[in-house]
């Protein structure tokens, strides 16, 4: 893969990446088609070594692993670990508005958003949509992106509002109600946002119970730059990472290890829900792993020792305007590699003997990378691996490419980090 393959391939997924169910969906028929087959975690495994797997767990986590051919417990994972979930809007229950003849949706915010960036935006609906079953145990769980736009927050003219360019606060409730229609006769208020869903879906109206829809920006991704320098898309935090993941564990093979790779969601609120970092999964499922294996407890626990893992998130890039906002040594300049992340909080759970690994990977395989670190005065967010690795204690290192404007409703990464990240979790897989 050259550095033009890997960047469209990179835009194909966070184009098709509209939601968690999408970013996961895309990556499960990735690995249907080279040979992974899938598990169910309420199924007893039978496992054989040199094969493949995965578990889509509540359709927006997913983990999955190879076995090498000569697996030995002691070898024990080279973990890579990333999320699936990005800021957006998410629609709330009942979210029919109406104001004069405008209809609106009721929405909240997820994750830090940058709500400016998020108005005046072409805006679609994506997501899951629960529907009625004769099992209510079992209800049909169906995908949906509308793939059109359909919605935008529109501004206030400057003229209604002399001060906007003084800096503005948004207020997420009533600042922030994207208007996706106007309605004709009084009847047509009812319902109109659920029988659109339905109409779209194929679906009666009463056959929708529940859904988990978000709002995405439907502008694509596209190289910037005079000589495409840059790459300006939408969901690069956390795309990137899930695509580098995901390409490096179809072609690492280590022969006597495990390697997997770890897609959870809700990293941007938290990670501490069923199918996010800071639940027991990840243990769990490599714990059935060894098990399935015919190793013992002891030896799945002995196997903490020989394992690391590479919490691959984005890092904050150098920002040409604004330089007081970063550290005067280690800034992470786009394009030039990776960003390893260290921070003495452990809100990067990077240490020194994890950046020695990394650091002689790098510079034995010839990828480029920079070190960042905080400014001392200020802080700049966390990410899912001091919480992952909480929960399973192995060795951790933070790494991800650096971006401008990281949360916006479209980001900048420069377009030569990608194949650089790409390349490291490849080598990692396969030492």
């Amino acid at each position: 893969m050259d550095r033009q393959q890997c960047n469209e391939s990179l835009m194909k997924l966070t184009d098709s990446g509209v939601s968690p169910f999408h970013a996961v969906a895309y990556v499960e028929e990735k690995l249907k088609q080279a040979g992974f087959k899938e598990l169910k975690m309420k199924d007893t495994w039978e496992l054989a070594l040199g094969d493949s797997y995965y578990i889509n767990y509540h359709g927006t986590t997913m983990i999955a692993f190879t076995i090498g051919k000569k697996f030995q417990p002691q070898e024990g994972f080279r973990i890579g670990a990333s999320h699936t979930d990005f800021p957006c809007f998410r629609i709330k229950i009942n979210p029919e508005m109406t104001e004069e003849k405008y209809e609106k949706l009721n929405v909240e915010s997820y994750g830090g958003l940058m709500l400016n960036t998020w108005m005046d935006r072409p805006l679609s609906i994506a997501g899951r949509v629960a529907l009625r079953s004769k099992d209510v145990f079992h209800p049909r769980m169906q995908l949906v992106d509308l793939k059109k736009p359909v919605a935008t927050i529109p501004n206030l003219a400057i003229h209604m509002n002399r001060d906007v360019n003084k800096g503005v606060e948004l207020n997420k409730q009533t600042d922030t109600i994207p208007v996706v229609g106007m309605w004709g006769e009084e009847g047509e208020k009812q319902d109109f946002f659920l029988k659109f869903l339905a109409k779209e879906m194929g679906v009666e109206k009463e056959e929708i119970v529940n859904f988990d829809l978000n709002l995405y920006n439907t502008e694509k991704a596209c190289y910037v730059g005079l000589n495409e320098e840059f790459i300006s898309a939408p969901r690069l935090d956390n795309m990137t990472s899930v695509h580098a993941v995901m390409e490096a564990l179809l072609c690492g093979k280590r022969e006597n290890g495990i390697n997997v790779g770890a897609f959870f969601d809700h990293e941007e609120i938290g990670s501490k829900t069923k199918q996010g970092a800071g639940s027991m999964l990840l243990n769990h499922v490599l714990e059935k792993l060894y098990l399935s294996l015919g190793c013992s407890q002891l030896e799945y626990k002995s196997a903490f020792g020989s394992s690391m893992l590479l919490a691959v998130d984005v890092g904050h890039g150098y920002h040409p305007n604004q330089n007081k906002k970063h550290d005067p040594v280690n800034k992470g300049t786009l394009n030039q590699g990776i960003n390893i992340k260290q921070a003495a909080s452990q809100s990067y759970a990077t240490d020194s003997e994890g950046i020695a690994i990394v650091t002689q990977i790098c510079d034995k395989y010839q990828i480029p990378y920079t070190q960042f670190t905080n400014r001392s005065d200020a802080t700049s967010g966390s990410t899912l691996g001091s919480i992952a690795s909480a929960m399973l204690p192995v060795l951790t290192v933070d790494v991800g490419v650096p971006l401008v404007a990281m949360h916006s409703a479209r980001e900048l990464m420069g377009s030569e980090d990608q194949l650089s990240l790409v390349r490291l979790l490849q080598e990692f897989y396969a030492i």
